[in-house]
């Protein structure tokens, strides 16, 4: 059973923990943006087996950071879905926000004893 997400689904090993890492950060994701639920960015998903385990659409090759750099090249939702006819509006709404979400994100340094 998932930590995270109560599931009781009984995936393979190597399922189970690409699966409970990604309720992890989508939890901590909703928990940092107070307008955000669990579930919020459920289009989001890391799999090491897929594009070396960077935040993907849905399990799809295709990246966060390639809708983000498709927007910041000035293309628009339109030519996006066009270019990519399996994608959908939701998906690129939510890499946004993962997204703008991560770029909110700093390091601390820790204090030396």
């Amino acid at each position: 059973m998932c930590s995270s997400c109560n599931s009781t689904d009984s995936p393979e090993q190597g399922d189970f923990i690409v699966h409970t890492i990604t309720c992890v950060l989508i939890q901590l994701a909703g928990r940092y943006n107070a307008g955000m639920d669990a579930q919020h960015l459920d289009r989001i998903t890391f799999d090491p087996q897929v594009m070396g385990g960077k935040p993907c659409i849905r399990g799809l090759r295709v990246t966060v950071g390639m809708i983000v750099g498709l927007i910041a090249a000035n293309r628009s939702r339109e030519e996006i879905l066009s270019a990519y006819p399996y994608l959908e509006e939701a998906d690129i709404t939510q890499a946004l926000q993962y997204a703008a979400w991560r770029a909110e994100e700093f390091e601390a340094p820790l204090s030396s004893p």
